[in-house]
């Protein structure tokens, strides 16, 4: 019996862990608390030496002092001044009159504003609360089918998970040791064919169930000619600005993650000055939630760390990786084993603890396996957007039952989520299929064959020679003699 603890020890953590988290216990707590107590299980058992949990300090200090973090802050309070200054108003009111007399229009707008949204503000809550109190009301009043309704802003502003700067990819960027502003380039793409495959979906919609999606009454549109085309510019020039600010500087190498969300973050505070929007109140409460989440994160990562050392200090991570390895399929195989089990798990954890749990024992054997850690993490954000699509667990849909109207039933916005979560699932899909979706927006590595290295040297004429025959003669008139 003892034996075969001694050699099941690492699976026996998870185990524990999905325990205590099951029973309610906190993420970050859990993760710790497994940890350490199996950490003291194993110095006893011999399986290591006292010395080895010496390295939790340098573990959790590397947490601390780690600056790419810093950026989650940064993000999350633009994210909620920006929620919170009018713009996601301006955009949706000029793209809805733009496109609303085509089927589906109302449905376009969402998903474009959303992808905006989600280009400077890198959060979901912030997205879906916004255009689910501007939309949701305008979307019903004119006759679109509730579930549609529903599931086309939880949906767009899950765009948020995948779209840069998103939260998400910083924390994956971290976790798999890439540089974030390759880890951002990578997800442009993807990102690209996500709002493609929605607005398809609407497309699609639109010809076969028309009276889902119907097209505004001329006397809902108000707005035509150069009043709509200034409307729209209004809500386009400070995004499009915001965007370069945040994502351009990264892209063009002038600025780190963390330095451009505090450029972001200046960014959100005159926008909102623009739109007389800026209070003591709206500062606070960006504060206050940013905080939370901070400290949520940082206190996850801490726990994690804990369970790392211990579970790579009993061999877990040789055991997970000799696991995923001799997967049937090879690459492919591995990547749909763990595209399944990220999904699965997405119902029960939220993104932050999947990066932070699951992604550093998945980076070994993905390695091993060649393939391409910037790719393999942005398929994998495009897999953790399902966490918040869901039902019943998704966050995307309790912010959208939060703010609903008590009349649309909970089961409508479950049900309205169906389609959109596949549709993700469909990325995910492609992802595997084409991986140029990520890889051809990145800088390919120049690759030199030593064979084809030639060492040239002076020869006593003054020309070169190949190889080293005989020696230089460094100028002097005949070679030195020892």
């Amino acid at each position: 019996m003892m034996d075969w603890f001694v050699h099941n020890i690492a699976p026996l953590m998870f185990v524990g862990l999905i325990f205590f988290m099951v029973i309610g216990y906190p993420a970050a707590f859990s993760l710790a608390a497994v940890g350490l107590f199996f950490g003291l299980i194993a110095i006893e058992l011999g399986l290591i030496a006292p010395d080895f949990l010496g390295n939790l300090t340098y573990q959790l200090f590397s947490v601390v002092s780690n600056e790419l973090l810093l950026a989650i802050p940064f993000f999350t309070f633009m994210g909620v001044i920006l929620e919170r200054c009018g713009l996601a108003e301006d955009l949706l009111e000029g793209f809805g009159q733009l496109f609303g007399g085509v089927r589906g229009g109302l449905s376009y707008a969402v998903i474009l504003v959303g992808a905006i949204l989600g280009a400077i503000t890198g959060t979901v809550a912030a997205s879906v609360i916004a255009m689910g109190l501007i939309s949701l009301p305008i979307m019903t009043k004119y006759g679109y089918n509730v579930r549609h309704a529903t599931g086309v802003i939880a949906a767009s502003g899950t765009i948020t998970q995948l779209i840069p700067p998103s939260l998400v990819l910083i924390v994956l960027a971290d976790q798999l040791q890439r540089s974030p502003g390759d880890m951002y380039i990578g997800a442009t793409g993807a990102s690209i064919i996500q709002v493609l495959l929605f607005m398809g979906w609407v497309f699609l919609l639109s010809i076969f169930k028309p009276d889902h999606v119907p097209a505004l009454p001329p006397e809902a549109r108000t707005l035509r000619g150069w009043p709509l085309y200034r409307k729209c510019i209004r809500g386009m020039v400070p995004s499009l600005a915001l965007i370069f600010v945040v994502l351009g500087t990264i892209f063009m190498g002038l600025a780190t993650p963390t330095e451009a969300g505090a450029m972001g973050v200046v960014g959100a505070f005159i926008l909102a000055w623009m739109n007389r929007r800026l209070t003591w109140n709206l500062v606070y409460q960006g504060m206050d939630i940013t905080m939370r989440l901070t400290a949520m994160v940082v206190f996850i990562l801490l726990g994690a760390r804990v369970f790392s050392l211990v579970f790579q200090g009993v061999g877990g991570g040789h055991w997970i990786e000799s696991m995923l390895t001799s997967l049937p399929g090879g690459v492919v195989g591995f990547l749909i084993f763990v595209n399944i089990f990220v999904f699965v798990m997405a119902f029960f954890l939220d993104f932050f603890e999947i990066a932070f749990i699951i992604i550093p024992l998945l980076a070994p054997a993905a390695t091993a396996l060649g393939i391409d850690l910037i790719w393999f993490g942005v398929m994998i954000c495009a897999n953790m957007q399902t966490s918040f699509m869901h039902p019943p667990f998704g966050f995307a849909l309790f912010y959208l039952r939060g703010i609903a109207p008590r009349t649309i039933r909970t089961r409508d916005i479950y049900l309205g989520a169906i389609p959109w979560l596949c549709l993700q699932l469909i990325l995910v899909g492609l992802l595997i299929a084409f991986p140029e979706m990520v890889t051809f927006f990145l800088d390919k590595e120049v690759v030199q064959d030593l064979d084809t290295i030639k060492s040239l040297v002076p020869g006593a004429d003054g020309g070169t020679q190949n190889g080293l025959d005989s020696p230089p003669s460094f100028g002097l008139d005949s070679p030195p003699k020892f």
